[in-house]
């Protein structure tokens, strides 16, 4: 008798275009496919929302400002057809983004739309605030359960009791490959179901590597 294909977890993933240590842990989540019978959702976050009224550093204005543009083309996407976009199109995003330097305006955005067969009239959403409120609900869906003093990455997935476990991170660089990346997500799941747990840290003593 044939064994049972092994079960498909999903997990959710909240993410921000802009945010390059997110695109990392978005690079690991892809190798733990290859390793674990998981399967990655893409959703948006904004740190555009996060951080509204809030005092930004001066070197992180600009992108404050031109980060509402590319949140606005993907909740547009996804709106026109169906939230499986989002997941190509966060990656032509981030590749151009974090790969490329090509920023986070206009021409970024339609090169991505273009690479993922989106119609160039997306681009438009980014100067529309009627899809605001979408951006917003999608956002405090993956955000409540992690608290307001987080920021991008924010996994969800499924406890062991049927639940939903959500948190912040892992912030790493650069992403794991193979069983690296499998054994990382195995230690994370298990610290992140225990009762209780809450708080793992260090500080950061290298810069985002894409390699």
């Amino acid at each position: 008798m044939a064994n049972a294909p092994e079960k498909v977890t999903a997990i959710d993933v909240w993410v921000d275009p802009r945010c390059p240590w997110a695109w990392i842990t978005s690079r690991w989540l892809l190798e733990v496919e290859r390793v674990r019978p998981v399967r990655t959702r893409f959703h948006i976050m904004s740190l555009s929302v996060l951080n509204e009224n809030r005092e930004v550093p001066e070197k992180y204005r600009q992108a404050q400002i031109e980060g509402w543009g590319p949140v606005r083309v993907c909740v547009a996407a996804a709106q026109q057809y169906g939230e499986a976009v989002l997941r190509p199109l966060y990656e032509a995003m981030g590749a151009r983004i974090h790969l490329e330097g090509a920023g986070l305006g206009r021409d970024m955005m339609l090169a991505a739309l273009r690479a993922v067969a989106l119609p160039d009239t997306l681009v438009d959403a980014a100067e529309d605030t009627r899809y605001d409120t979408a951006l917003r609900a999608g956002h405090h869906a993956g955000m409540a359960p992690v608290g307001g003093e987080v920021g991008t990455p924010v996994i969800h997935v499924p406890g062991p009791a049927g639940d939903r476990i959500a948190f912040f991170g892992p912030v790493i660089t650069p992403a794991p490959r193979g069983e690296a990346a499998g054994a990382l997500w195995d230690g994370v799941v298990t610290v992140a179901a225990t009762d209780g747990f809450f708080e793992l840290k260090r500080g950061r003593d290298r810069e985002p590597s894409f390699s």
